[in-house]
């Protein structure tokens, strides 16, 4: 077995550039990656001001804007709740054949599917982080009479931000390995590459372990990131 693996190596790889389907797999895996976790935070931020909003306000002030305020956390809730409840492969799926079937960029398709999945984890990751905030920071910044607005953006979410940064990239690396399923819409990501690679040779065993590799790698970097990350932020904190 061992002795044939120069040979299936140059098979697998070399013949044809068959190693350029590793190559591009990894560059629509990053970049669905990057985009998704783009759109996660920013509609995880959003839902996360709402319903964070919604709890400390609630029963503090009447009005118009509370009303849609309580609207918007309604919505949010549902969207939580559908969003955490299906699978993500489910959710790729409908966006694909049903609600984005005209869509003429399966990254595209792909960017929104785990965007929007993604935003729901989020969105929980950084309300945690805002609720860790002491709520004196909160009546601080009133009662030097910055709007309830400026206070959250300028006060209260660089340290929310700060608490959930950890977190966060846990959902990065969630989200990296999640990208395998593109496949089932046809995308040619990673690990597809390495199974074109195997249908075409009839040997799984190195592309495969090729793609195995790859997000190992890519998550160990990852992981190290953090660990430099939380160890910047304990130091941050003893100062």
């Amino acid at each position: 077995m061992f002795n044939d693996l120069p040979r299936k190596f140059v098979q697998d790889f070399i013949e044809k550039e068959r190693w350029k389907y590793i190559t591009s797999g990894l560059k629509t895996t990053l970049l669905v990656t990057v985009l998704a976790v783009i759109v996660g935070v920013v509609i995880g931020a959003v839902i996360a001001i709402v319903r964070t909003s919604h709890d400390q306000l609630d029963g503090r002030k009447q009005g118009p804007g509370m009303v849609l305020l309580g609207i918007a956390d309604g919505f949010c809730r549902l969207y939580l709740t559908i969003i955490r409840g299906t699978p993500v492969l489910v959710q790729l799926l409908l966006l694909y054949f049903v609600f984005m079937v005209n869509c003429p960029s399966k990254v595209a398709v792909a960017v929104t599917a785990f965007g929007i999945n993604s935003g729901a984890y989020v969105a929980e990751i950084i309300r945690s982080g805002i609720m860790s905030v002491d709520i004196g920071q909160m009546e601080a910044g009133r009662s030097l009479g910055l709007s309830y607005v400026r206070t959250m953006r300028l006060i209260v979410l660089p340290q929310a931000f700060k608490n959930c940064l950890p977190s966060l990239v846990n959902e990065l690396i969630t989200l990296l390995k999640e990208t395998s399923i593109c496949g089932y819409i046809g995308l040619n990501e990673l690990t597809r590459g390495g199974d074109i690679i195997r249908s075409t040779t009839f040997d799984a065993m190195l592309p495969l372990l090729a793609v195995a590799v790859i997000y190992l790698v890519i998550v160990m970097f990852f992981t190290w990131l953090m660990g430099k990350l939380e160890r910047r932020l304990r130091e941050s904190d003893k100062r």
